[in-house]
């Protein structure tokens, strides 16, 4: 049978090129792509259909078309792309709530696919080296993205409960990076001088945007029900991917990281939250066993493979040859400590 598959948040760039990937399997006959604002970019012949998740016409849409597969991949991560805090917890939460009861009233949806984030773990000194999928976090988040995930969660776990034939799937990434996404971590790693915690060197783990893509496009077109952790092989240090970036850091005391934090996030040029400072203090990793042996997938990127890919992608090496970013970095710290001798040239 042919599937009618729906994709929310097709505007924005994962969701686009996943409207195309589906469109090019010969068992799916539609795509419909769901967005407030037109695609930025080419969905192919996907058809793309202005409407808001918030709103109860999404359930119209989903009707009318016959969907039988719902890929929900519009959970904001950065208010910034949704007009602020407010608006980004109402699109993540109650949007989240109204297409869940557009998807319960419909016989026709027979598999959902959530995106979501392994931010639901937390971030927190007491943590395990490796989250499996059955782990609870040491510390619940607190406000932002992640708490807005860790709800998404929930309401997504009362559906599959109140419709059992329907094959739900989550997908807890590792934080996305490669040669095109914009994310919240990208921004981070192309500042100029990158703020680091004084004294913390978090494990990062990371998804390639092309390896993300692939893992929800099986979702979507094969039975995968449970949740998974999605990431790139092995773990990479903050100050190993500085480095590889050829960015010098400029390591502060916590409470000076968050006034930091708080003033690029005005400037709109990064967008941290207090949870994603915490995570860059103490890391996270997530055990992806599950995805290898359930899903049977490999990733084609490591961690450490997927970072170079976004660096060479950028240019960000050709910023500071990395021959000098450690000598930029005894600068600053000279500066800092008052070190600094007056009349040192450039």
């Amino acid at each position: 049978m042919s599937r009618v598959v729906l994709v929310t948040g097709v505007a924005r760039y994962l969701g686009g090129r996943l409207a195309r990937l589906l469109q090019d399997d010969p068992g799916v006959e539609r795509v419909i792509g769901v967005d407030v604002v037109p695609p930025r970019g080419d969905i192919g012949d996907a058809e793309f259909v202005r409407a808001d998740i918030r709103n109860p016409i999404i359930g119209k849409v989903i009707a009318s078309a016959g969907v039988d597969t719902v890929v929900h991949m519009s959970v904001l991560a950065q208010p910034g792309n949704a007009g602020g805090r407010t608006v980004m917890k109402e699109v993540n939460v109650i949007g989240t709530m109204q297409l869940l009861a557009a998807c319960q009233k419909a016989s026709s949806v027979k598999k959902l696919v959530v995106k979501s984030s392994s931010t639901v773990y937390g971030a927190s000194p007491r943590d395990p080296a490796m989250f499996t999928e059955d782990m609870e976090p040491k510390v619940l988040p607190r406000s932002g993205f992640a708490k807005d995930s860790v709800e998404v969660e929930g309401y997504v776990r009362g559906f599959a409960r109140r419709r059992p034939d329907v094959t739900v799937s989550v997908l807890r990434f590792a934080n996305f990076l490669g040669p095109h996404m914009d994310t919240p971590m990208s921004a981070y790693f192309m500042l100029p001088v990158v703020p680091t915690v004084l004294g913390f060197d978090p494990r990062l783990q990371f998804v390639h945007e092309d390896d993300g893509l692939e893992v929800l496009r099986r979702c979507a077109l094969e039975e995968h029900p449970g949740t998974f952790n999605v990431a790139g092989d092995g773990v990479i240090l903050l100050s190993q991917a500085v480095h590889r970036a050829g960015r010098p850091t400029l390591p502060l005391l916590s409470a000076f990281v968050s006034s930091v934090g708080g003033l690029v996030r005005r400037a709109k040029v990064v967008d941290f939250s207090p949870e994603q400072l915490r995570f860059l203090s103490f890391g996270r990793g997530i055990d992806t066993s599950r995805m290898r042996e359930e899903l049977g997938f490999v990733p084609r990127y490591t961690t450490v493979e997927t970072f170079d890919d976004f660096v060479r992608a950028r240019g960000l090496n050709r910023l500071l040859p990395p021959e000098r970013v450690e000598a930029v970095e005894h600068q600053l710290a000279a500066v800092l400590t008052g070190g600094g001798r007056r009349g040192d040239g450039g």
